[in-house]
């Protein structure tokens, strides 16, 4: 496989995030000369310059590794399984989280919305789902808007379609990421078919700050916002693409009927 030029991969990265040479080389506070002679080859890059531009221009840790590599230097960024032991308070702190948020759902994902942990209020959102979708690894994308999956439970389904799918497509203009965009089109191609849906509760009955996940459940109607939680200066190549999905509730309905569900499955 023929090794893409640094240089290619350097404009690459400039035209995704939309920037002119000029732009960049303002916000690297070096020369439009120099980036341009980076970018044709007649310049290569030293390490830390490489490091300065990734800076810039947001590249992901496991593309500056690429980058990295096509300079003909070694990747900087280690990656390592969840389940390596030096990864154990990165680990713990996930659990931690899962546990506290307890009687509410919360997930944990990495860059391919894969769900590696879960906590167990999560089985309130799965009855009715497809088992092929819930045989690991579980794509918690896939899983919301499939036709056997939750899509047919959700209230305000069109909307929270659009919602994942702009998040998406923010997130592969950031990454790049070929996997992403195959999942892009294929969740854009899902039928979005409210035939017999119910009604969204009237605006001010859900909440005014965020677009409410509204499901609909065998422990009747039940209605969330999500936040989403990332580490912060991350130098480990799998902690920088792991995020925790939080769902707090969208009203007081919706909490205290977490809250009972919850007390009775440890009464259990």
């Amino acid at each position: 496989m023929k090794q893409v030029a640094i240089g290619s991969l350097i404009r690459t990265w400039r035209q995704r995030r939309h920037l002119s040479q000029l732009d960049l080389a303002s916000d690297a506070n070096i020369s439009t000369k120099h980036l341009s002679f980076l970018e044709t080859g007649r310049s290569l890059p030293s390490r830390d310059m490489l490091l300065h531009l990734a800076e810039h221009l947001e590249v992901p840790l496991r593309e500056q590794n690429v980058l990295l590599v096509a300079a003909g230097f070694a990747p900087l960024f280690s990656e390592r399984s969840l389940d390596d032991v030096d990864l154990d308070p990165a680990r713990e702190a996930i659990q931690h989280v899962l546990h506290g948020h307890e009687p509410y759902p919360v997930i944990a994902i990495n860059r391919h919305w894969q769900m590696i942990m879960a906590n167990n209020c999560i089985d309130y959102f799965l009855a009715g789902v497809a088992a092929d979708l819930l045989t690991p690894p579980v794509n918690v994308l896939r899983l919301s808007l499939h036709p056997e999956g939750l899509a047919r439970q959700i209230v305000n389904l069109a909307a929270w379609k659009a919602h994942l799918l702009a998040r998406l497509r923010h997130q592969i203009e950031l990454t790049a990421d070929n996997y992403l965009d195959e999942l892009y089109h294929e969740l854009a191609a899902y039928p979005t078919n409210q035939a017999h849906s119910t009604p969204i509760p009237p605006y001010h009955e859900t909440m005014d700050i965020a677009l409410p996940f509204s499901l609909r459940t065998t422990h009747g109607t039940l209605s969330f916002f999500s936040t989403t939680m990332v580490f912060g200066t991350p130098i480990d190549v799998t902690v920088s693409e792991l995020a925790i999905e939080a769902f707090f509730p969208a009203n007081a309905a919706t909490a205290e009927h977490l809250r009972r569900l919850h007390s009775a499955k440890l009464s259990q």
